[in-house]
């Protein structure tokens, strides 16, 4: 039972949120959850919890509701990380006039927050200046002055509003998933955001996400003393399996443990791009002669000359050259980078010279070409050995195969697993987390369209790694088709309650972990 305090606190604090006032966070007695765990920069708890996406479009906002939080906390989790649109509280399209209500309407969730024992994360998922989703910004936070400006208002804003709060129970964070590759890129602009907080509020936790997606840390925020944060979607083929809002239709068909290697061809051209993505496909034989390669080309960015080398020399070429209209692509993409990235899906061939020790697959000109399959058919044969390829910026290029035609196709380095995700997602962070910054997974998930029992599988060996490492995590989201909650998984086993249909065996994961 609740007892006055508790009810005064959140009398005071409505009042508070509704003039548009500080709000300051009174620790209500006899709650009936447990306490929130202390947090600091240097060491987060092992939060467990969701992503709210009440405010994470300016055109589909809506309320937060406490039965959400309620739910959250009934079933043994205790935090949640709200991304936000910062459109959702300007008026009239203009990022200078802030509109105190519709901030209000956002901070009621802190009060969600403490009254059921949930950590309340605030995440600027749309900052002034920077997004990762569609359209893009008009004026680039990294290097525009005026973005800068803007955006240390916004958050100055909220520090001041939420000074105060424990840091147990609120934390900032900043910005959704730089695509920068390098930590130079990104550094000018997050040290003035982290000092606009603190001008406000010098103690408030705050927690960046890493670059490249938030897939790598930013050694250069150590001295600033904040958390880091990074994601779950590795590899992408499983978790993002048939979305529409990334390029898809060159993924593997999901399986876990999952196979296949990197079939991301960068030109020498593109010299920004690390090295470690210039490298050459290789496949060793030796080849006895009448073999014929079959190479399915995916995506091509800008142009791509696809060559293939037999001992160094030269036994095939192909340009591809991405443009308007129809013609031997299957889909035409104008991208923000003004640049055409067509999907082909298309097959090439060659036969292997006899006697050949190894072919080299590369491109030579341009941006780059993925390929998702390679095929090998014996001289005299019908039947062809396929391998799957992938799509990967953030491994490395140069896969080396071999093949014969007694044990067909062989790699040792193209299996994902858990020692995979631990060695690629977690160890980078383990080195940070070592050195004195806390660390969490802010977002993961898989969607709805790959099979359940796969989806279960990759889960788990997330979920081991994340408690052996100490990382606390937050699934995206908590209903909807990353969800455990209305996903609209047609391979699910559902059960309805607090007013969901909860995917069971998806709950019971979480909840193990």
């Amino acid at each position: 039972m609740r007892n006055n305090t508790r009810r005064q606190f959140l009398k005071t604090a409505a009042g508070a949120l509704g003039a548009g006032l500080s709000y300051r966070f009174v620790m209500a007695e006899g709650a009936a959850y447990p306490s929130l765990p202390d947090a600091s920069p240097e060491k987060l708890p092992r939060w467990r919890g969701f992503n709210l996406l009440n405010y994470f479009m300016e055109h589909n906002q809506y309320p937060f509701e406490e039965r959400v939080f309620r739910g959250i906390a009934d079933f043994g989790f205790n935090f949640v990380r709200l991304p936000l649109d910062y459109r959702c509280w300007i008026v009239d399209g203009d990022w200078n006039r802030i509109h105190s209500e519709k901030i209000d309407a956002v901070l009621r969730a802190l009060r969600f927050g403490e009254q059921y024992s949930i950590h309340v994360m605030l995440n600027f998922h749309r900052a002034p200046g920077y997004t990762v989703a569609h359209p893009a910004e008009k004026k680039p936070l990294w290097t525009d002055p005026e973005a800068q400006d803007v955006c240390c208002r916004h958050w100055a804003e909220f520090a001041r509003r939420c000074k105060g709060i424990p840091n147990s129970h609120l934390s900032f964070n900043l910005f959704n998933e730089p695509m920068a590759g390098e930590e130079e890129e990104v550094l000018p602009a997050t040290i003035r955001v982290i000092e606009a907080i603190r001008a406000e509020d010098p103690d408030r936790l705050i927690c960046c996400d890493g670059i490249r997606w938030g897939r790598r840390p930013i050694p250069g925020l150590i001295p600033y003393r904040v958390a880091q944060a990074t994601r779950g979607y590795d590899p992408m083929d499983i978790t993002h399996y048939k979305a529409e809002w990334v390029d898809s239709k060159s993924f593997l068909e999901p399986s876990w443990p999952l196979m296949g290697a990197n079939g991301l061809l960068v030109s020498p051209q593109k010299s920004e791009v690390p090295q470690k993505l210039h490298r050459p496909l290789t496949i060793e034989g030796p080849f006895e002669g009448g073999e014929r390669l079959r190479i399915k080309v995916q995506t091509v960015s800008n142009i791509g000359l696809l060559v293939v080398e037999a001992d160094g020399k030269e036994i095939f070429r192909r340009r591809f050259t991405p443009g308007k209209g129809e013609a031997e692509w299957k889909e035409e993409h104008w991208t923000q980078w003004n640049i055409w990235q067509n999907l082909y899906d298309m097959d090439v061939f060659t036969d292997i010279p006899a006697g050949t020790r190894e072919l080299t697959i590369r491109n030579t000109e341009g941006d780059w070409i993925t390929i998702s399959e390679l095929g090998l058919t014996a001289a005299g044969g019908e039947d062809e050995a396929v391998f799957p390829m992938r799509m990967d910026w953030l491994g490395e290029s140069g896969t080396e195969l071999a093949w014969d035609r007694e044990r067909g196709w062989r790699c040792s380095v193209c299996t994902c697993d858990r020692k995979w995700l631990w060695e690629r997602n977690i160890r980078p962070w383990m080195e940070i987390s070592e050195k004195g910054v806390g660390v969490m997974v802010g977002e993961f998930g898989v969607i709805s369209r790959t099979p359940h029992d796969i989806a279960l599988r990759w889960l788990e060996d997330n979920l081991i790694n994340w408690r052996q490492a100490g990382f606390g995590w937050a699934m995206w989201n908590w209903n909807g088709s990353f969800g455990v909650a209305d996903s609209g998984r047609t391979d699910a086993e559902y059960e309805d309650k607090f007013g969901w249909r909860i995917d069971k065996k998806m709950m019971d994961l979480l909840q193990r972990y």
